[in-house]
């Protein structure tokens, strides 16, 4: 992969700006033996011009970089940094050269920094994630991209199970809503039957009372009793029937329910 240019143009800089210090301090020493140094001045007065330029340069590369999109927001701002550690150099270097500023020692020591010898363009990248190191701003943008692509994959997949949910519940509140209304007719069921059996036995104790020496009546009154007898026996074999049925449908409720923590 081909060198970046911002940073190619950056390590260029940092060089003139430690060579303008070296500069200087020779300069200085001359001017402490009392010799004068026209030629040093001439060199160090283009070389901070060609830092001037470079710095200017820098900043457009920056800003077309920025604008464009071919770098990150955080590497922009990364090299927004680098940029202002050498205005503020340049503005160092400037002064030591009239004399108003720090001793070129101190500058020079300053620009010296260990990435700096060693060759290292750029300290920053050393911070850099193993997943995108190396990498350019196309192959960082497509992995993003593939990134974005999987979280929608998985949202997706969980819409759909949320959707088959909200349907399994409203399966079983309809489900509950009739059986509730089972309950009820049957509940309204047995209240009539018990109603009925007690108007039954109000008129068969009149009966009794009024036919207790008359032997047709009690077989009449026998009869009817075993009557009631049936329909009571009846009454109750249907409640049981439609309570197991109440039963077996919260049993199942109850396995469908397991089954679906299971799938999720």
């Amino acid at each position: 992969m081909a060198p970046d240019p911002w940073f190619s143009t950056y390590d260029s800089t940092c060089q003139i700006a430690q060579e303008i210090a070296e500069k200087i301090q020779q300069r200085n020493q001359y001017e402490r033996k009392g010799e004068k140094a026209p030629k040093l001045t001439v060199t160090i007065r283009a070389l901070l011009q060609n830092l001037k330029e470079k710095i200017a340069l820098l900043k457009d590369l920056l800003l077309r970089a920025v604008s464009t999109h071919q770098i990150t927001q955080l590497e922009g701002d990364r090299r927004q940094n680098l940029l202002d550690d050498l205005v503020t150099r340049e503005r160092l270097l400037l002064a030591s050269f009239k004399n108003e500023g720090a001793e070129p020692d101190l500058i020079r020591s300053s620009l010296m920094s260990e990435e700096a010898k060693r060759g290292a363009p750029n300290p920053w990248l050393f911070e850099e994630p193993e997943e995108t190191r190396g990498l350019g701003f196309d192959e960082i943008r497509q992995q993003q991209q593939k990134i974005i692509q999987e979280q929608d994959a998985g949202l997706d997949a969980l819409s759909s199970i949320i959707s088959r949910q909200k349907q399994m519940g409203q399966e079983i509140g309809n489900e509950l809503d009739e059986q509730n209304e089972i309950i009820d007719d049957l509940a309204n069921l047995v209240e009539n039957t018990d109603e009925k059996l007690r108007t039954e036995t109000r008129r068969v104790n009149m009966v009794d009372r009024k036919s207790a020496s008359c032997d047709m009546e009690s077989k009449i009154f026998h009869h009817f009793v075993d009557i009631l007898a049936g329909i009571t026996s009846y009454l109750e074999g249907k409640q049981k029937r439609v309570l197991l049925k109440v039963e077996i449908f919260q049993h199942k409720e109850l396995e469908r329910k397991k089954g679906g923590k299971y799938r999720r």
